[in-house]
């Protein structure tokens, strides 16, 4: 009799774990072979989103216009209709963080594409960590700015402002207020593609009659950056001209020239309409500032990415018509960079310039005028 019963229930307990394997293995459905599509790659689990991840070089409100521009491609182009979802990072501008983030991102499954802004051009470590993904086939740009011409390969193509273009009609307006002086200019980080690239614009465009003194980076330190704008002013007393290459940079420089009383014979340029320098400029603090289009970088980038994804080959062409599907790459010769829009905006009282002389793409503003453009698009800055 005792036989019996302990037959009963071992075999009660053997049917019960049975049915909570079978449960388990129900519940793991994860785990497996996902689907292949068309073209033998792995394509994502049922029921999974991914992520497509704007990795930036730092926080900045810039940064900010360009993941709205994110958003409004997601809701626009459906992608959660591909199970697919945008998401931005903002490391602390450091190369070693962006290398630490690039490593996570290739030991995670729900990684789609990647858009960086590379805080050093010229790290292979960084280059390393982009190709790792590309190996996983995980499609990596470069968005806003680029790595050096011989890390290339690390991206598929980068999209953005032309820095060089860029620089050089800031330097036109520079030439179009002075016609010759000595200046300086500030960034965050000197060795980053689009600061190398807009400092050297800028030489070119404002001509030989500019001499410059000095280029100090300041790691995205804002108490660093008015020193700098200090230092330069102390150590060159020549300097007539301060430019900012960075967003943030021209507040720096306004606040500097404010308390040393020195507008009157200082000219101040700068990139990017952030907030402050917006309001600098209402003031006339500002002599002219070269504005990029962060949202158009995010809503194109966007758009790219999702096409890399889903091999949506007719779309990638459109921006980038040298683009092979078979080899999955561009011409390196300039088929592998996508250029987006450029503005300059002067005060609306007292400026000289008039927009003469700038590149047939780049359009020209008065302040009022460019506050209206971001006011019909819901934007505070560009």
């Amino acid at each position: 009799m005792a036989l019996r019963l302990f037959s009963r229930r071992f075999l009660l307990q053997q049917w019960l774990c049975a049915g909570l394997i079978a449960l388990g293995m129900a519940g793991c459905s994860n785990d497996a072979p996902a689907p292949k599509t068309t073209d033998g790659s792995v394509a994502p689990a049922a029921g999974t989103v991914k992520r497509i991840i704007l990795l930036s070089n730092g926080d900045d409100p810039f940064w900010d216009t360009c993941f709205q521009g994110m958003q409004q491609a997601e809701t626009e182009l459906k992608l959660a209709e591909a199970g697919l979802k945008v998401v931005i990072d903002k490391p602390d501008f450091t190369e070693s963080k962006q290398i630490e983030m690039l490593t996570q991102y290739a030991t995670q499954t729900d990684v789609a594409a990647v858009a960086i802004s590379p805080v050093n051009a010229f790290n292979k470590a960084i280059a390393d960590a982009m190709q790792a993904l590309r190996d996983k086939g995980i499609p990596v740009i470069c968005l806003d700015s680029d790595m050096s011409k011989e890390l290339h390969s690390s991206r598929i193509c980068y999209l953005g402002t032309n820095n060089y273009v860029a620089g050089g009609e800031l330097g036109k307006c520079a030439n179009g207020l002075l016609q010759s002086g000595e200046y300086a200019t500030f960034v965050g980080k000197t060795d980053v593609q689009n600061a190398i690239e807009r400092i050297g614009g800028f030489a070119r465009g404002a001509g030989e009659k500019f001499v410059s003194k000095d280029s100090l980076g300041d790691d995205a330190d804002r108490s660093r950056a008015q020193q700098n704008v200090k230092t330069v002013l102390d150590n060159h007393p020549g300097v007539n001209c301060l430019v900012g290459i960075w967003a943030y940079n021209a507040h720096q420089i306004v606040q500097v020239v404010q308390d040393r009383g020195i507008r009157d014979k200082t000219k101040v340029l700068v990139f990017d309409a952030a907030a402050d320098a917006l309001a600098d400029m209402d003031k006339g603090l500002i002599d002219a500032m070269l504005v990029q289009n962060p949202y158009q970088m995010g809503y194109e980038g966007t758009k790219i990415m999702k096409a890399l994804v889903e091999k949506d080959h007719k779309t990638i062409q459109a921006l980038y018509p040298t683009y092979n599907p078979e080899t999955g790459k561009c011409s390196a010769d300039g088929g592998d960079v996508y250029t987006t829009e450029l503005r300059i905006v002067v005060p609306d009282e007292g400026s000289p310039l008039k927009g003469d002389g700038l590149d047939p793409n780049t359009r020209f503003f008065r302040i009022k005028e460019f506050r209206a453009w971001l006011a019909e698009r819901k934007l505070r800055n560009s």
